[in-house]
């Protein structure tokens, strides 16, 4: 592991796996830059954050990824505030989707408008920083869904999930030299974690809770690998599985 990234940003932070994280890494005593649509939320969580380690600074800031001028206003003024940024977390993401067809072409639109476009803007954003600085760690949140297409309503999830992937793993390989072996990038996976998101999803026995999946995200931050599978067991096999069964049996699976 590398040294110890001090400030951090979140995006998506007001529920979820943001939420989740901002928690663990405000545990740990790091700074939190921290943005979502729902300003609310985030004034209550960095209230709650300040007030359980008041030895941390906890900055926050309205941010819808899909306008992406704001989002590298929001990202060079948390880097000003905070004096430098150590790693940016792309976690904001949307998950409605209907079948390719059915008429709802403008839900999947917004999917992909969030989940590629949006992210797309974050990754330009922190790594204009990470190059100024010479140093930082991108972290993006992908899914195991990107492993393989699937059908239905998370078809267009999973795409947009896969192209989140690929982004990551060609920003990755563009900073391999040893000009630029202060930037690191890490594209998390997760499977079933308990988060707004996967509520509306069918229960399964692979569900863990939010907590220990924020825990497990966190873990696999810290260890800044290229690619990390989130939690570790069981999606570390299940994702082989998936990536060489039969398409039919991936589609009972989705």
């Amino acid at each position: 592991m590398s040294t110890e990234r001090k400030n951090i940003v979140i995006t998506g932070a007001s529920a979820g796996l943001g939420e989740g994280m901002a928690r663990e890494f405000a545990a740990k005593g790091r700074n939190l830059a921290l943005c979502a649509r729902r300003t609310d939320r985030l004034a209550a969580l960095a209230k709650e954050l300040t007030e359980a380690h008041p030895d941390i600074t906890v900055t926050t800031k309205a941010l819808d990824v899909t306008d992406t001028d704001a989002v590298f206003r929001v990202f060079r003024e948390f880097r000003d505030e905070l004096g430098g940024i150590d790693r940016v977390i792309a976690n904001a993401g949307l998950g409605k989707g209907q079948p390719i067809g059915t008429g709802y072409f403008e839900a999947n639109k917004q999917t992909i408008e969030t989940n590629v476009i949006g992210l797309l803007a974050q990754c330009e954003a922190a790594m204009e920083i990470f190059r100024e600085q010479e140093a930082g760690h991108l972290v993006v949140v992908s899914s195991v869904s990107a492993v393989r297409g699937m059908r239905g309503n998370v078809t267009t999830y999973a795409a947009s999930k896969a192209a989140a992937a690929s982004l990551a793993e060609g920003i990755r390989a563009q900073h391999l030299s040893k000009d630029t072996a202060g930037i690191a990038v890490t594209t998390l996976l997760p499977g079933y974690i308990e988060s707004e998101m996967t509520g509306r999803a069918n229960k399964t026995p692979l569900m863990v809770s939010g907590e220990k999946g924020a825990k497990a995200l966190v873990s696999a931050i810290e260890a800044e690998k290229a690619k990390a599978y989130v939690p570790w067991w069981p999606w570390t096999v299940l994702a082989q599985v998936l990536r060489f069964a039969p398409l039919s049996l991936v589609r009972k699976l989705s």
